[in-house]
């Protein structure tokens, strides 16, 4: 099983910050350093909360770790044009020696959208409108060097691009696609993904035999696609630390953890053999705080007995 850390600070976090976090991650032994792309918080009423770039602050850690894979759960595909989109990704696998993968979902927080002027079309148009990123994205960085990539879609359009941005990773970065929608994200997931992330673990195993069905009906041997879910954890060497922990996080926080554990190593690595059981192979830790002996321990004490 991959164990990833992937980090969406309660109150926010400086670029200094997230760099310590992705350092300590990969001193830790874990496979990947992965953050949110969000401009609000868990709490949407708090004005405290600085946000950062998430493809800006990667750029950054690509040259600032060594080792670690590096990435996003979920790039918000309202947020960027593709074509754009897949020169940042391509940048930044660049940078990092070929340790990028691109996670990318249609959007769901519409008072960020409205905070930060994003337009927030119905369900329905996101969901179209990432169909046709992902065709212009594996497009883009999948046409060999010489001849010219076209695309006529509803919403985007591509009018013989013969400049492709250079990728490290061949044929492409790896692309995570994930959500709990029964067919659309799935079938997504199915026809484009290298991952697919189902969300919270509550349902897992029922979503996972879900996405085998799917892969059927559209020709994709499942086998083929890494499956991956998000436990959000508040560990300590104790329960009454790792409580502690959680208090720190506030109401916003203890909603996100009644999804995941609070607790010793031992109850995270039951918690983890429950997933397995379910048909994971990669687990993200949804951590909410830049706290980098709760990465240590997570690597000491759990990361030895499930690797």
């Amino acid at each position: 099983m991959r164990l990833r850390i992937l980090l969406e600070p309660r109150y926010g976090a400086t670029y200094e910050q997230i760099v310590s976090m992705a350092q300590a991650t990969e001193d830790a032994g874990f496979d990947a350093f992965f953050r949110s792309d969000h401009y609000m918080g868990i709490d949407s009423t708090d004005a405290s909360l600085a946000p950062t770039d998430s493809w800006t602050t990667l750029g950054g850690l690509a040259v600032q770790t060594n080792r670690v894979r590096l990435g996003t759960l979920m790039t918000a595909s309202t947020f960027r044009y593709p074509g754009p989109l897949a020169v940042s990704v391509a940048t930044v696998d660049s940078m990092s020696g070929g340790r990028v993968e691109l996670g990318i979902g249609a959007a769901w927080y519409e008072r960020e959208h409205q905070s930060f002027g994003i337009p927030f079309p119905s369900t329905g148009e996101r969901f179209d409108r990432l169909e046709e990123q992902l065709g212009i994205l594996t497009g883009i960085w999948c046409t060999p060097p010489g001849e010219r990539f076209s695309y006529q879609g509803k919403h985007y359009q591509i009018e013989e691009c013969a400049n492709f941005p250079r990728v490290t990773q061949q044929p492409r970065p790896p692309i995570i696609i994930g959500g709990v929608g029964p067919r659309r994200t799935p079938t997504l997931a199915a026809r484009f993904a290298d991952e697919f992330n189902s969300g919270f673990r509550e349902g897992l195993a029922e979503r996972l035999a879900n996405f085998d069905r799917i892969c059927a009906e559209v020709g994709r041997d499942p086998a083929t696609v890494r499956r991956s879910t998000t436990l959000p954890v508040c560990c300590g060497t104790t329960r009454g630390e790792a409580e502690r922990r959680a208090a720190a996080l506030g109401d916003a926080g203890a909603r996100l953890l009644s999804l995941g554990v609070i607790g010793t190593p031992g109850d995270v690595v039951a918690h983890l053999e429950e997933i397995a059981a379910a048909g994971a192979d990669t687990v993200y830790f949804h951590v909410y705080n830049v706290d980098l002996d709760h990465v240590r321990l997570l690597g000491s004490e759990v990361l030895p007995h499930v690797s």
